[in-house]
């Protein structure tokens, strides 16, 4: 069996910076690049489909029980990789096996998080994985109809995947009596509009009723009022992705390639100031160090200032917190942020705090769909603040201010994008507060600011 060490270090060795997320970690699976790898052939030729095979005991077995297959997944350790880390196995384990009417599968394609850009190249470089995934799923939880909601800005992945779902269907992988059996699955994707609120599950759920994409009250949970107000189970796009390798190879496999409460690989998608910048999939535990050397290291020499190690949402981490940190939930949370969507975005010691926050800020007071008066109104107002203390006429008072707005919108909205927008203005002035003190001093003025 694979080590982790090892596919850490075969994974370093071919030098690609792209991810096709099929787990076996060798030069040959990126010969994808061109987009030439991605069909049914390909991937049958590299194990595809060989999971749904077993559990509908078409390789000579007897098959796996719905239950075994969810223990499967339990074993793996396996979290959502969407943001919240919650227990895939636990998770599918809440859906009504026994429920009469129709149930739902969804997978979260909605990948909007800013520096998160991992999902669209599953979908664009391995579809079937994802496929065969979902299918797998679908099986453990007795659903029969499932939809892949795709982001609104990533429209050639959609049509990738569209093309992938036609070939799983003539194959027989998809549709009535799957390979001669009992089973019977349909899949659709949807298309998003690049809304990032419909990222949020039950904003999803939302636009794919044709309704505007706003977040539902919970409880209900979708589990038991889901998709047009049926049962239904929501995971991200890696997160299926995961689910083959694991019925293959069995849940300690896949649990061993990461860490105890953390199974597995994860895709992390590095930007800002590395040389090389891109996605990486490297074991759950991994320092970041060895994943920023992966990246080619902080761009030209300079010196790392600080770290976004789970995308926008996630607070902000200086240099000499995140390089003593691993690549994984529990020790991230334990620094301070979250693992989030794994999006690292890394900033050096040119970056200005303030600045950075503007952008933040302006971003999430865009995109609050209004719902919530808290995040309506105070998403509005923390980019308002920051936008006059990067211009010069900041006051005495705003960072109190900011820290007092900040608290008033996080854990006071229907959804997580309020806390999306506070906690990375909490963090920056935790971290960072004399830079803003600085500027607020100085009228503005970045050079003598630095000064």
């Amino acid at each position: 069996m694979t080590t982790a060490a090892e596919i850490l270090s075969q994974f370093k060795a071919t030098g690609v910076q792209t991810c096709f997320h099929d787990r076996h970690i060798n030069p040959q699976i990126y010969a994808g690049l061109n987009g030439s790898n991605w069909s049914i052939k390909d991937y049958e030729a590299r194990g595809g489909y060989q999971a749904l095979r077993r559990i509908l005991g078409k390789d000579g077995g007897e098959g796996l029980t719905q239950d075994q297959v969810i223990a499967t997944v339990k074993e793996s350790g396996l979290r959502g990789r969407g943001g919240a880390g919650f227990p895939t196995g636990l998770k599918w384990s809440f859906m009504p096996r026994s429920f009469p009417g129709q149930k739902y599968l969804v997978c979260n394609s909605d990948e909007g998080e800013p520096g998160t850009c991992k999902d669209r190249d599953i979908l664009q470089f391995n579809p079937h994985i994802v496929i065969e995934g979902m299918i797998i799923a679908a099986y453990a939880m007795g659903i029969s109809v499932g939809y892949n909601y795709i982001h609104g800005e990533i429209f050639q992945s959609y049509e990738r995947f569209e093309a992938a779902l036609e070939e799983a269907r003539a194959a027989g992988y998809l549709g009535d009596s799957i390979m001669g059996s009992n089973f019977s699955f349909q899949l659709h994707a949807a298309h998003g509009f690049g809304a990032y609120i419909c990222g949020e599950e039950t904003a999803l759920l939302e636009s794919l009723e044709g309704k505007k994409g706003q977040p539902r009250f919970k409880p209900p949970f979708p589990a038991s009022f889901g998709l047009y107000g049926k049962p239904t189970t929501i995971n991200n796009t890696e997160t299926f992705a995961a689910v083959p390798w694991i019925i293959r190879n069995g849940g300690a496999a896949y649990l061993e390639c990461g860490k105890p409460n953390n199974g597995g690989t994860k895709i992390f998608s590095v930007s800002g100031d590395v040389e090389r910048p891109g996605n990486y999939e490297i074991p759950l535990g991994t320092p970041f160090s060895k994943l920023l050397e992966l990246a080619g290291g902080v761009r030209k020499g300079r010196q790392l200032k600080a770290v976004i190690p789970g995308g926008s949402s996630s607070p902000v981490l200086p240099a000499s917190i995140i390089m003593e940190c691993t690549m994984d939930y529990d020790s991230i949370a334990k620094a301070g942020s979250m693992l989030g969507s794994g999006a690292v975005i890394v900033m050096d010691d040119s970056r200005s705090m303030v600045e950075s926050l503007l952008r933040l800020s302006y971003f999430y007071s865009h995109e609050s769909c209004g719902q919530c008066t808290p995040c309506r109104e105070g998403t509005g107002w923390m980019w308002r603040v920051i936008d006059r203390i990067q211009h010069g006429q900041g006051r005495d008072g705003d960072l109190d201010l900011l820290n007092s707005v900040a608290d008033n919108i996080q854990g006071r909205t229907i959804c997580a994008l309020g806390d999306a927008a506070a906690m990375p203005v909490r963090a920056m002035l935790k971290h960072f507060r004399p830079e803003f003190e600085a500027l607020i001093r100085n009228k503005g003025s970045q050079a003598a600011a630095s000064a």
